[in-house]
Protein backbone atom coordinates (compact mmCIF):
# COMPACT_ATOMS: atom_id res chain seq x y z
CA UNK A 1 0.00 0.00 0.00
CA UNK A 2 1.22 3.32 -0.89
CA UNK A 3 1.76 5.66 1.51
CA UNK A 4 1.72 9.83 2.11
CA UNK A 5 4.02 10.90 4.94
CA UNK A 6 2.24 13.62 7.01
CA UNK A 7 4.94 15.40 8.77
CA UNK A 8 4.34 18.32 10.99
CA UNK A 9 6.14 20.47 14.24
CA UNK A 10 3.31 21.75 16.53
CA UNK A 11 3.77 23.35 19.78
CA UNK A 12 0.67 23.74 21.41
CA UNK A 13 -1.43 20.85 19.36
CA UNK A 14 -3.25 22.85 16.89
CA UNK A 15 -0.77 21.51 13.90
CA UNK A 16 -0.72 17.63 15.33
CA UNK A 17 -4.92 17.72 15.46
CA UNK A 18 -4.84 19.40 11.86
CA UNK A 19 -2.02 16.72 10.83
CA UNK A 20 -4.70 14.20 12.16
CA UNK A 21 -7.51 15.39 10.20
CA UNK A 22 -5.15 15.72 6.94
CA UNK A 23 -4.16 11.98 7.73
CA UNK A 24 -8.12 10.36 8.23
CA UNK A 25 -8.42 12.44 4.34
CA UNK A 26 -5.18 10.74 3.04
CA UNK A 27 -6.80 7.08 4.12
CA UNK A 28 -10.57 8.12 2.86
CA UNK A 29 -8.50 7.78 -0.53
CA UNK A 30 -8.17 3.39 -1.67
CA UNK A 31 -4.96 2.22 -1.37
CA UNK A 32 -3.04 4.58 0.87
CA UNK A 33 -2.29 5.30 4.07
CA UNK A 34 -0.89 8.23 6.32
CA UNK A 35 2.62 8.20 7.93
CA UNK A 36 2.30 10.58 10.71
CA UNK A 37 5.71 11.95 12.04
CA UNK A 38 7.16 14.81 13.63
CA UNK A 39 10.30 16.80 14.26
CA UNK A 40 12.21 17.77 17.47
CA UNK A 41 12.52 20.89 18.86
CA UNK A 42 15.56 23.23 18.24
CA UNK A 43 17.76 23.85 21.67
CA UNK A 44 19.36 27.49 21.86
CA UNK A 45 21.66 25.46 23.68
CA UNK A 46 24.75 24.01 21.51
CA UNK A 47 25.16 21.27 24.05
CA UNK A 48 21.89 20.33 24.50
CA UNK A 49 20.43 16.72 22.59
CA UNK A 50 16.89 15.45 21.99
CA UNK A 51 16.12 11.81 22.38
CA UNK A 52 16.13 9.74 18.96
CA UNK A 53 13.07 8.33 19.90
CA UNK A 54 10.09 11.19 21.34
CA UNK A 55 9.08 10.04 24.85
CA UNK A 56 4.99 11.13 23.89
CA UNK A 57 3.67 11.16 20.55
CA UNK A 58 4.28 10.23 17.09
CA UNK A 59 8.01 9.46 16.26
CA UNK A 60 10.41 11.90 14.64
CA UNK A 61 10.42 11.44 10.86
CA UNK A 62 13.74 9.95 8.81
CA UNK A 63 14.78 10.98 5.49
CA UNK A 64 13.90 7.55 4.56
CA UNK A 65 10.21 8.52 5.43
CA UNK A 66 10.61 11.23 2.55
CA UNK A 67 11.93 9.07 0.19
CA UNK A 68 9.28 6.04 1.00
CA UNK A 69 6.20 8.02 0.63
CA UNK A 70 4.54 9.03 -2.46
CA UNK A 71 3.60 12.45 -1.23
CA UNK A 72 3.44 14.82 1.70
CA UNK A 73 1.74 16.73 3.72
CA UNK A 74 4.02 19.73 5.59
CA UNK A 75 2.53 21.41 8.40
CA UNK A 76 4.03 24.13 11.06
CA UNK A 77 2.28 27.14 13.03
CA UNK A 78 3.43 29.97 11.84
CA UNK A 79 6.91 32.18 13.19
CA UNK A 80 6.50 35.60 12.25
CA UNK A 81 4.77 34.74 8.73
CA UNK A 82 7.35 31.84 8.16
CA UNK A 83 7.66 28.38 9.74
CA UNK A 84 8.78 27.27 12.87
CA UNK A 85 12.92 26.45 13.13
CA UNK A 86 12.49 23.25 13.81
CA UNK A 87 10.72 22.43 10.54
CA UNK A 88 12.75 24.34 8.92
CA UNK A 89 15.80 22.62 10.38
CA UNK A 90 14.74 19.48 9.23
CA UNK A 91 14.18 20.82 5.57
CA UNK A 92 17.25 22.17 5.53
CA UNK A 93 18.92 18.33 6.08
CA UNK A 94 17.39 17.16 2.97
CA UNK A 95 20.38 17.81 0.28
CA UNK A 96 21.21 14.38 -0.02
CA UNK A 97 17.75 13.69 -1.27
CA UNK A 98 17.51 16.97 -3.34
CA UNK A 99 21.34 16.24 -4.78
CA UNK A 100 19.25 12.68 -6.19
CA UNK A 101 16.04 13.85 -6.72
CA UNK A 102 14.29 11.33 -4.80
CA UNK A 103 11.20 13.64 -4.35
CA UNK A 104 11.17 14.96 -7.48
CA UNK A 105 7.48 15.07 -9.43
CA UNK A 106 6.02 13.58 -6.33
CA UNK A 107 2.92 15.43 -4.60
CA UNK A 108 2.97 17.76 -1.72
CA UNK A 109 0.44 20.05 0.41
CA UNK A 110 0.93 22.65 3.41
CA UNK A 111 -0.86 23.32 6.40
CA UNK A 112 -0.69 25.28 9.25
CA UNK A 113 -2.02 27.22 12.38
CA UNK A 114 -1.71 30.75 13.36
CA UNK A 115 -2.49 32.73 16.32
CA UNK A 116 -4.18 35.92 14.35
CA UNK A 117 -6.20 36.24 11.67
CA UNK A 118 -3.69 38.46 9.77
CA UNK A 119 -0.83 36.47 11.41
CA UNK A 120 0.79 35.60 8.77
CA UNK A 121 -1.25 32.66 7.84
CA UNK A 122 -0.42 32.55 4.05
CA UNK A 123 2.83 33.86 3.97
CA UNK A 124 3.90 30.60 6.13
CA UNK A 125 1.98 28.23 3.53
CA UNK A 126 3.86 29.69 0.86
CA UNK A 127 6.84 29.73 2.45
CA UNK A 128 6.84 26.22 3.49
CA UNK A 129 6.02 25.69 -0.45
CA UNK A 130 9.90 26.75 -1.48
CA UNK A 131 11.75 24.09 -0.31
CA UNK A 132 9.31 21.47 -1.33
CA UNK A 133 9.32 23.23 -5.05
CA UNK A 134 13.31 23.03 -4.79
CA UNK A 135 12.94 19.23 -4.50
CA UNK A 136 10.71 18.89 -7.77
CA UNK A 137 7.53 18.23 -6.12
CA UNK A 138 4.43 19.00 -7.40
CA UNK A 139 2.17 21.21 -5.30
CA UNK A 140 -1.88 20.80 -4.57
CA UNK A 141 -3.71 23.17 -3.03
CA UNK A 142 -7.40 23.62 -2.43
CA UNK A 143 -9.99 24.71 -4.79
CA UNK A 144 -12.86 27.06 -4.30
CA UNK A 145 -15.43 24.04 -5.35
CA UNK A 146 -14.43 22.82 -1.68
CA UNK A 147 -17.75 25.07 0.01
CA UNK A 148 -15.97 25.66 3.21
CA UNK A 149 -13.25 27.20 1.73
CA UNK A 150 -16.04 30.14 0.76
CA UNK A 151 -18.12 29.38 4.16
CA UNK A 152 -14.89 29.54 6.65
CA UNK A 153 -14.76 32.63 8.77
CA UNK A 154 -11.52 31.77 10.16
CA UNK A 155 -8.90 29.81 8.59
CA UNK A 156 -8.44 28.14 4.96
CA UNK A 157 -7.17 29.38 1.81
CA UNK A 158 -6.61 28.05 -1.28
CA UNK A 159 -2.65 27.67 -0.50
CA UNK A 160 -3.40 24.91 2.02
CA UNK A 161 -5.30 23.84 5.41
CA UNK A 162 -5.04 26.70 8.05
CA UNK A 163 -6.15 27.54 11.63
CA UNK A 164 -7.35 30.51 13.71
CA UNK A 165 -5.88 29.64 17.21
CA UNK A 166 -5.73 32.93 18.80
CA UNK A 167 -3.17 34.64 20.71
CA UNK A 168 -3.70 32.07 23.79
CA UNK A 169 -4.09 29.40 20.88
CA UNK A 170 -7.17 28.47 22.82
CA UNK A 171 -9.81 28.48 19.99
CA UNK A 172 -10.86 24.61 18.56
CA UNK A 173 -10.66 23.98 15.34
CA UNK A 174 -13.51 24.83 13.17
CA UNK A 175 -15.95 22.50 11.52
CA UNK A 176 -15.30 24.42 8.37
CA UNK A 177 -11.21 24.28 9.21
CA UNK A 178 -11.77 20.55 9.81
CA UNK A 179 -13.69 19.93 6.40
CA UNK A 180 -10.86 21.72 4.70
CA UNK A 181 -8.01 19.58 6.45
CA UNK A 182 -9.95 16.58 5.75
CA UNK A 183 -10.73 17.67 1.80
CA UNK A 184 -6.71 18.50 1.51
CA UNK A 185 -5.97 15.26 2.56
CA UNK A 186 -7.87 13.46 -0.06
CA UNK A 187 -6.99 15.62 -2.69
CA UNK A 188 -3.46 14.84 -2.10
CA UNK A 189 -3.72 11.36 -1.95
CA UNK A 190 -5.55 11.36 -4.93
CA UNK A 191 -2.74 13.31 -6.69
CA UNK A 192 -0.12 11.43 -5.32
CA UNK A 193 -1.65 8.33 -6.36
CA UNK A 194 -1.87 9.46 -9.81
CA UNK A 195 1.48 11.07 -10.23
CA UNK A 196 2.96 7.64 -9.01
CA UNK A 197 1.09 5.31 -11.22
CA UNK A 198 2.92 7.51 -14.38
CA UNK A 199 6.42 7.58 -13.03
Amino acid sequence: MSEILVLYYSQGGAVREMAQLIARGVQSVDGVKARIRTVPKVSANCEATESDIPSTGDPYAELQDLEECIGVALGSPTRFGNMAAPMKYFLDGTTSLWLKGAMSNKAAAVFTSTGSMHGGNETTLLTMMLPLMHHGMIMVGLPYSEPALSATTSGGTPYGASHIGGTMDDKPISDDEKKLCIALGKRLAETALKLARKL
